[in-house]
């Protein structure tokens, strides 16, 4: 344990955010990869920050890390749940901290890496105050979901609460549902439960926001869906469901799984199938990449990079380094 950590006793954690296809796995392996070239070489491990990599079985349409970056540097939070489970964010936190702990333990410094927003702002600030789950009111939801599709509950998260409704897609009947639980519970909107942007006492967190040209970022997610099936996303997918798991199944409902499933895809067939999935996993990337800054908003002393400077990166985080886990000479 470093002195820093004996005086102050917090704990610290590097936390990098990037949208969907913009290199940020790279990043991680460039930075803290045992054979990298890099002064923080073997000095980190990494929590995914992703709500569908920690999914089993879903591995191509999630572009989880391959075996070479999961040889390099250390992966948590990977492949811990079956695609029929949900996910939480309070489960998030719960066991990034337990993870973080460990972690440091081992003369590492932790290291929060993705792109889902809404699980690093409240790893950052905390789990907002919401209301506890009725489950009563959650099977209501659930039979009306059935009956009158997610569409019609998605308008009534609109008009109950839009803030919220702007950074769920339309069709994660989940999070529509916690949505409208909270909502209708508490009868105040989801998005007031929201912590004001201070961090957590107890961490000391180095934050970094990565950020691409908005062309550049969609070219890469158009490039990155054409990989994807070339790595056999569809039969990917076809195993899922041999395997029993279903469309409504909370890991089922992650982009680049739901769209086998659209209704604009029932009537093809063939090669135009395809190619119709494959046009809306990318419109749905997009849109999503857009979404995913919305919670890093107002985040306190972020600094933005763009990916490739890494000499900028490595000069930003070299002081959080040497404070608690020295730097290789």
């Amino acid at each position: 344990m470093s002195n820093e950590y004996k005086r102050t006793g917090a704990l610290p954690v590097l936390v990098v955010f990037a949208p969907t296809a913009s290199g940020k796995t790279a990043l991680g392996v460039e930075l803290f990869g045992k054979d990298s070239p890099s002064p923080f070489a073997g000095k980190g491990e990494i929590i995914s920050a992703d709500s569908m990599q920690v999914y089993k079985g879903m591995d191509i349409g999630t572009a989880k890390p391959d075996s070479h970056t999961l040889e390099q540097v250390p992966h948590h939070l990977i492949d811990v749940q079956t695609p029929d489970v949900p996910f939480s964010v309070g489960e998030f936190v719960r066991q990034g901290d337990v993870l973080c702990q460990e972690i440091y333990q081992r003369n590492k410094v932790p290291v929060v890496l993705g792109g889902t927003g809404f699980y690093i702002r409240n790893f950052l600030v905390g789990l907002p105050p919401t209301p506890q789950a009725d489950e009563a009111l959650r099977h209501h939801l659930k039979d009306r979901l059935a009956t009158e599709g997610a569409g019609v509950l998605y308008r009534e998260l609109e008009t109950l609460d839009p803030v919220t409704a702007a950074i769920i897609h339309p069709n994660d009947e989940y999070r529509i549902v916690r949505a409208l639980e909270v909502c209708i519970a508490s009868g105040k909107p989801r998005s007031s439960f929201m912590l004001s942007p201070q961090f957590r006492e107890g961490f000391d967190f180095c934050v970094i926001i990565l950020q691409r040209d908005r062309e550049e970022l969609y070219n890469r997610i158009a490039q990155r869906v054409d990989i994807m099936f070339d790595q056999g996303l569809a039969a990917e997918v076809e195993n899922l469901i041999a395997a029993g798991y279903t469309p409504e199944d909370p890991g089922m409902q992650a982009i680049g799984y739901r769209e086998f499933f659209a209704p604009e895809v029932a009537l093809l067939r063939g090669e135009e199938r395809l190619n119709r999935i494959k046009e809306l996993i990318t419109k749905n990337s997009r849109h999503y990449a857009k979404r995913q800054y919305t919670y890093m908003k107002g985040i306190p002393r972020a600094a933005y990079f763009h990916p490739d400077d890494m000499t900028g990166i490595q000069n930003f985080i070299t002081p959080f380094m040497q404070k608690y886990v020295g730097m290789n000479t």
